[in-house]
């Protein structure tokens, strides 16, 4: 039985980590739904896809893709979209998702998320790249604006402007993660609200909220660095409460935790954080 919510509509959940699978396991009746990164179970055995199939029938689970790189103007490698539709296909998964980013260039993998020129060329890639996705998966993923400690050199369109660009070019919905928008905005002198109401909300299917820390920047002064190792800042909860207020859609919600793990109760109060974030949000 799913958790019970401030609005039906919405639903707040967790990324699977193995570190946290005894507590999530026990707590299912707290968690709305699960995401699980896709990547990890690509080329596993058959009792990791049996395992992974068992839990998508206790809750639903979404697939977290991390290396396609659609974001580029290089072709996405058909290989891995394959693998993404087998694993779909075998888990009965009830959406897919990646990053708008580029993971590779002229055969060097760079092993990290990394922001593409926001150039009319690097968005008519990624729409490319979507579609190819779309077409051998079988359904359009949620794709997600990434955190970037630099502004991309050589761009011509900002941030919102770029993902609005290929948002309604591949017309597909957006994973907002609003810690990356958080971080971009405070990085670079931007209201983080205003950035958020400069996307089209109207296109956000899921939301990832997670935590980083502030780091030393190589001319002075900091960059906040989303980690994924610690909470939520309140900031970015307030965010959602904003989204909530501006959206009539149903939301998803995933709470990201990669590391430096607190209690799991502690987990399930962040989860709770983010129900009443929405709640003040849809009572507004």
């Amino acid at each position: 039985m799913a958790a019970s919510q401030g609005s039906a509509r919405d639903r707040v959940g967790l990324g699977w980590r193995g570190e946290l699978a005894t507590g999530i396991l026990s707590n299912l009746a707290h968690i709305d739904v699960l995401e699980v990164i896709a990547d990890d179970y690509y080329h596993a055995a058959r009792a990791g896809i049996a395992a992974l199939r068992s839990l998508a029938r206790q809750v639903p689970v979404s697939l977290h893709g991390v290396g396609m790189g659609l974001a580029s103007t290089i072709p996405a490698d058909p290989r891995r979209l394959h693998a993404m539709a087998r694993l779909m296909k075998e888990v009965q998964a009830e959406s897919w998702s990646e990053h708008l980013s580029f993971v590779r260039a002229g055969g060097v993998e760079i092993g990290h998320l990394a922001a593409p020129p926001r150039t009319p060329r690097s968005a008519a890639g990624a729409i490319a790249n979507i579609a190819l996705a779309t077409r051998i998966v079988g359904s359009a993923p949620l794709m997600e604006n990434i955190a970037t400690l630099i502004q991309p050199p050589a761009s011509t369109l900002d941030e919102a402007g770029w993902l609005t660009h290929i948002l309604d070019g591949a017309q597909v919905p957006l994973l907002l993660d609003l810690h990356n928008l958080y971080a971009n905005a405070v990085n670079f002198g931007h209201d983080p609200e205003q950035l958020l109401l400069r996307l089209p909300l109207n296109r956000v299917g899921a939301v990832h909220l997670s935590g980083g820390h502030w780091i030393d920047a190589p001319g002075g002064g900091q960059r906040l660095l989303d980690d994924h190792l610690h909470d939520v800042p309140p900031a970015v909860f307030a965010l959602l409460t904003v989204l909530a207020r501006q959206a009539p859609q149903p939301l998803t919600v995933i709470v990201e935790r990669d590391g430096n793990y607190p209690s799991f109760e502690h987990v399930l109060d962040q989860l709770e954080l983010a129900r009443a974030a929405l709640r003040a949000g849809r009572n507004a």
